[in-house]
This record gives C-alpha cells, sequence and structure tokens, in this order.
C-alpha cells in the first residue's frame, strides 16, 4: 500500500516546498497582498500536484500522508492569522477554522498509527476549496489591484462569504471524519 524510503520523493518534496513557501508568504503578504495572494495561489496549486503526482507513479507514503494535511494546515492557519491581524476576518471564525484543523490532523495521525486511513471526503476537499477561494480573494482586495476593474464587484464580500462556507463545512465534514474514525475501531 505504501511506498516507504529514507530519501524522500517528489511528491513529498513538493509538501516541503508547500511549508518552506509559507515564510515568504507571511513576510510580503501583509505589505504586499496581491504578492501574497500569488504566493498563496502557488501554494494552493502544490496541495493538488503532490497528491496527484502520488497516486499516479505509486509513491504514496505513511510521510506523505502525515505531512501533506500539514503542510495544508500550516498554509491556511498562517493566511487565517494574516487576515485577522489585517482586521479582515473576524478572530473567532478563524479560531472555529483553526480548531477544526487542529482536531481532524490528530485524529489523523491517531488513525494512521492504528492503521486506519482516513481519505478526504467531499465535504473537506469543498471545504479546502472554499478556504483557498476566501484567502486568495481577501488577499486580492486588501491588494486593490482590482479596484477600477472591478468596481462592480465587492470581492471583500465574496471572501466572508466563502470564509463562512468554509466554516459551516469544516464543521460538518469534522463530524463526518470523527463518524468514519469510529466506524473503523
Amino acid at each position: 500500500m505504501f511506498q516507504e524510503s529514507l530519501l524522500p520523493n517528489i511528491p513529498t518534496l513538493i509538501t516541503i516546498s508547500r511549508i518552506i513557501i509559507i515564510i515568504p508568504f507571511i513576510l510580503i503578504a501583509p505589505e504586499n497582498p496581491f504578492i501574497g495572494a500569488l504566493i498563496f495561489s502557488i501554494a494552493a496549486i502544490t496541495d493538488s500536484l503532490d497528491g496527484y503526482i502520488a497516486r499516479k507513479t505509486g509513491q504514496v507514503t505513511k510521510v506523505g500522508i502525515l505531512l501533506d494535511p500539514i503542510a495544508d494546515k500550516l498554509l491556511v492557519i498562517s493566511a487565517l492569522i494574516l487576515l485577522v491581524d489585517i482586521e479582515f476576518i473576524p478572530a473567532w471564525i478563524a479560531i472555529v477554522i483553526i480548531a477544526r484543523e487542529f482536531l481532524i490532523t490528530g485524529l489523523r495521525i491517531v488513525a494512521l498509527t492504528k492503521e486506519i486511513l482516513i481519505p478526504a471526503e467531499m465535504g473537506g476537499k469543498l471545504k479546502t476549496t472554499a478556504q483557498i477561494t476566501s484567502i486568495i480573494t481577501l488577499f486580492v482586495d486588501k491588494s486593490g489591484v482590482f479596484d477600477s476593474i472591478l468596481s462592480f464587484v465587492d470581492l471583500y464580500a465574496i471572501g466572508i462569504f466563502f470564509i463562512w462556507i468554509a466554516m459551516i463545512l469544516g464543521v460538518f465534514s469534522g463530524v463526518q471524519y470523527f463518524n468514519h474514525f469510529l466506524k473503523r475501531i
């Protein structure tokens, strides 16, 4: 089921790059939100890329299964903290989302120690899509780059709408993950 090696494979290196890219993201995004949105977008693309390559090439590893969601969570948590810091989202929404991420990541780690693989559920995938959409939209709005071009579109309202969707889906998908785990033990 898993390919194990002491050397990291390409998907794992891509996952590690997603963790490393957090550093320039948190340093650049507050002063230049548009570049921050671009960096975040690149990191979000690597999330799909590493999993795709791992499955296509048979390079799925336990390390990758553990590291991938951790990288995702670190990226999203970093963005949420920045958005709270620039007063673009309420702290309580970020806390709910972050708490859910910690609980589900912890659950997945416990499950993996019991040889239980908890695959991503559709609700979790939709939650992730809503988070990414929200974060990118809010940083682009903060940048003001498209203010004159998209003056008829309220990017902030769109970003807040998607953060609410992400929070609601996160709670529901979190319940799904716990139910899946409880059925398997």
